[in-house]
């Protein structure tokens, strides 16, 4: 159920563009981790949501403005400059989307201790008060995207498990910023003008997040210093030059690597042997001159893009281990067109170890 949950999640945060999200597809979710995690059998409860379609406008305990259902509060696209007073302590979901709020006061958030998911997306926050996200033990879910942060927050809700800052003004993470969430399964950076020299030594000390993203920043080399636990790392649209041996030797558990629209040259050989589970790696739209050594020895890795780089020539063990008895999973894709390698050049033994035909895209080169 957490791998499904995760997911889910990864694919409603990938958007670029700023979407609305569903509230009340997070609120499915928490119901389905509530029974799972509950020993009690419910089974006179059959009428889900036989009650729950109406939204309460004229509860005495809804905040102004907002609609409320059962420890649901939602408030987006209100023109709200600040958090609305008098939000029901039960409160498992608050929805403050697409507003002009501009700060996080101390006591916004305050007695709301049940709460599981806040949403300020879209807003124009550039202050949260240290205190907060005190005594909020139970938010698992902490969406800051689309504001104008510079950096993290202070004192961050310690059992959170999703965290997105995507498209602030974040250009320094300092020491600890994330100390003691090690329960963070998801992390969110990209698009934040972030370089290598804002990433203070010990940024993510005590972090064990699955997934890490900061692509469309202002990286030049592939951080060394992000959670060993990593098993995705989207790093797409930044200045990346090289790839050199040192920068994944700490990524061991590593299975999608996103190294798409840099400025990579050169990939030093030896690079890729530190993740050896990687199952998904993209370096399209790069400045490659040659598939990048090693990948003939990556047994789990089924898809490698390489196309829009200026490859000329493929080799016929670029690919597939030399030796027919070394186990390798098959690739289901390897792209290969936008390069001004000629592909009739190519020996169709080259791609022995793909699913067939369809796993390789070559198609003509144009300038």
């Amino acid at each position: 159920m957490r791998i499904l949950l995760l997911l889910c999640l990864l694919a409603l945060g990938n958007a670029k563009p700023y979407r609305p999200i569903k509230v009340m597809d997070f609120m499915k979710n928490y119901e389905i981790m509530m029974a799972d995690s509950s020993d009690e059998d419910n089974d006179d409860d059959d009428d889900d949501d036989n009650d729950n379609d109406d939204y309460d406008d004229e509860d005495e305990d809804c905040p102004a403005g907002c609609h409320c259902l059962p420890q649901v509060v939602q408030c987006s696209d209100k023109g709200l400059i600040s958090v609305p007073e008098k939000i029901p302590e039960d409160t498992v979901l608050i929805d403050l989307q697409n507003n002009d709020i501009t700060e996080i006061k101390e006591d916004d958030f305050k007695g709301l201790n049940k709460l599981y998911g806040l949403f300020l997306i879209n807003n124009k926050i550039s202050k949260i008060h240290p205190k907060a996200f005190r005594n909020m033990d139970h938010l698992k879910l902490l969406y800051l995207s689309y504001n104008l942060l510079t950096e993290i927050p202070a004192n961050l809700p310690p059992n959170v498990f999703e965290l997105r800052f995507h498209e602030n003004k974040i250009n320094r993470i300092q020491k600890d910023a994330f100390k003691g969430l090690r329960k963070l399964h998801v992390l969110e950076l990209g698009a934040n003008p972030l370089a290598n020299s804002g990433i203070e030594l010990g940024a993510f000390n005590g972090v064990s997040s699955l997934y890490v993203g900061i692509a469309e920043a202002k990286l030049t080399a592939i951080p060394k210093d992000l959670p060993s636990s990593i098993t995705e790392l989207s790093l797409d649209y930044n200045r990346i030059i090289k790839v050199e041996v040192e920068d994944l030797i700490r990524y061991k558990n590593l299975q999608r690597l996103g190294l798409g629209f840099n400025q990579i040259k050169f990939v030093e050989n030896g690079s890729f042997i530190s993740i050896p589970n990687i199952r998904e790696l993209h370096l399209d739209n790069n400045r490659l001159k040659k598939v990048p050594p090693g990948l003939n020895s990556l047994r789990y890795l089924q898809v490698i893009f390489l196309h829009g780089n200026k490859i000329s020539s493929v080799g016929v063990n670029d690919f597939c281990p030399i030796s027919p008895t070394v186990k390798k999973n098959l690739y289901t894709g390897i792209s290969l067109f936008a390069n001004p390698v000629k592909y009739w050049n190519i020996q169709p033994y080259t791609f022995r170890c793909v699913t067939g035909r369809r796993g390789v895209q070559l198609g003509n080169f144009r300038k």
